[in-house]
């Protein structure tokens, strides 16, 4: 078809062929739109290894950048284990986990329950990881969990421990959870390629490292309040929104990274081997994910309303989830990690400098590392004081039913037989 028209606008001119002063014009600028969509669609993963028999470990898979990077995973052979806020025998995982094992031809796909906003929860999933014999394999344990709130919302809902949900959910939950797993990570084989997959994004450049702004303060009561006050206390207030916790959250959990891989190197193996499991951060880019839409929404309908207008903006400037994943990937399947120190920073399917210096600062991770665990015991214990008094009132409601049940039966066992010698 382009030929003979080719030979015809040469022969009889262009002006012979239709519509052809139309095409010429639009031309230039579909070209200019599909090299725009390419430059900011980012770079892409050119890694082709394959992953039969790894296991890999992954919150935040169900949706956005994560989902991607699942069933990018699972499509290439690896068993994937899914954790996940909701349970397994939720209808809507049930569903997903068998759409993703159709559409990859991988049967190897699980889900564990744990909520990043409920340290309980991680604790009860991580410990019963860590208590086998011998210690269970994993091969990669990657990070995409997170939550942004608009950051013009004056006030949000607190997690179940009474801190903020940026902060919890983006930082001190992969703190807390990587805690507890490390005896596993630590102990796997020397041979084995284990890969720790932190995600971030570029608001980590400009956080100021203000830890005041996360203390624990009144949004969940201390014990004796508990005490004194039991449910009306019990429930997640809404605490005062301060700002820049989003990008505090994320530095944190990069000068983690760095502390989380010289912890993993100190160890000293009993083989004398050197330590096989190496962390990695990587920047996926500005992506069109849930957490993304929410953010530039506000989460109101009229936010919803603009976004649906201005779409195509953000269908050019904004990556897909699939393209966001493919740094995600890369930094899982790319051979030249599989050896070195580790602690290396990946964007655009490549290795980069980390912008600030700070990150690598020893002394401040372990400031750092030391203020996440007193947070998360504090947090922990008014937790378990919480479970403790609404087991005690489930308990003494149950004897008060109970009671009250058998104080019915015994009416109406006096009443028959009264009944039986008024008939006699």
């Amino acid at each position: 078809m382009p030929i003979p028209l080719i030979v015809q606008g040469i022969t009889e001119g262009f002006s012979s062929i239709p519509h052809v002063w139309t095409i010429l014009r639009v031309v230039p600028w579909v070209l200019l739109v599909a090299a725009l969509k390419y430059f900011f669609g980012g770079a892409r993963n050119t890694s082709e290894r394959l992953l039969h028999s790894k296991v890999v470990m992954i919150t935040g898979g169900t949706s956005g950048i994560g989902a991607s990077v699942a069933h990018g995973l699972a499509s290439r052979g690896a068993q994937v284990i899914l954790l996940t806020q909701q349970p397994p025998s939720d209808v809507f995982l049930v569903e997903y986990i068998e759409d993703l094992r159709r559409t990859t031809g991988n049967q190897l796909i699980y889900a564990e329950q744990v909520d990043l906003a409920d340290l309980h929860s991680i604790r009860t999933f991580a410990t019963k990881w860590i208590d086998n014999a011998p210690p269970r394999r994993v091969d990669l344990v990657i990070l995409c969990g997170g939550t942004a709130v608009p950051s013009h919302a004056a006030r949000q809902q607190a997690t179940p421990n009474g801190l903020d949900q940026e902060w919890q959910i983006n930082y001190l939950a992969n703190f807390h959870l990587l805690s507890i797993l490390s005896p596993a990570l630590r102990v796997q084989p020397a041979h084995r390629d284990v890969r720790v997959i932190f995600t971030t994004c570029s608001s980590y450049i400009g956080a100021k490292l203000d830890l005041d702004v996360v203390k624990r303060g009144n949004s969940l009561p201390s014990s004796e309040n508990l005490t004194k006050n039991k449910r009306q206390h019990q429930k997640s207030t809404p605490v005062q929104k301060k700002k820049g916790i989003y990008g505090l959250s994320k530095l944190s959990l990069m000068i983690f990274a760095q502390s989380f891989q010289r912890h993993l190197n100190a160890y000293k193996r009993p083989d004398s081997l050197p330590p096989c499991t190496r962390v990695l951060v990587v920047d996926p880019g500005l992506s069109r994910t849930p957490g993304m839409r929410r953010w530039l929404t506000g989460g109101s309908l009229w936010g919803l309303l603009v976004y649906l207008l201005t779409w195509p903006v953000w269908w050019l400037v904004l990556k897909s989830p699939q393209q966001g994943a493919q740094s995600v990937l890369y930094a899982a399947m790319e051979e030249k990690y599989s050896r070195g120190e580790g602690g290396w920073m990946v964007k655009e399917c490549r290795e980069v400098d980390l912008a600030r210096k700070d990150v690598k600062d020893d002394e401040l991770g372990k400031r750092l590392w030391e203020f996440s665990e007193k947070q998360v015991e504090e947090a922990e214990k008014e937790a378990a004081v919480k479970r403790a008094l609404e087991k005690k009132e489930k308990e003494t409601e149950a004897e008060k039913q109970s009671r009250k049940e058998t104080a019915s039966e015994k009416k109406q066992s006096a009443g028959s037989r009264r009944s039986r010698r008024n008939q006699s």
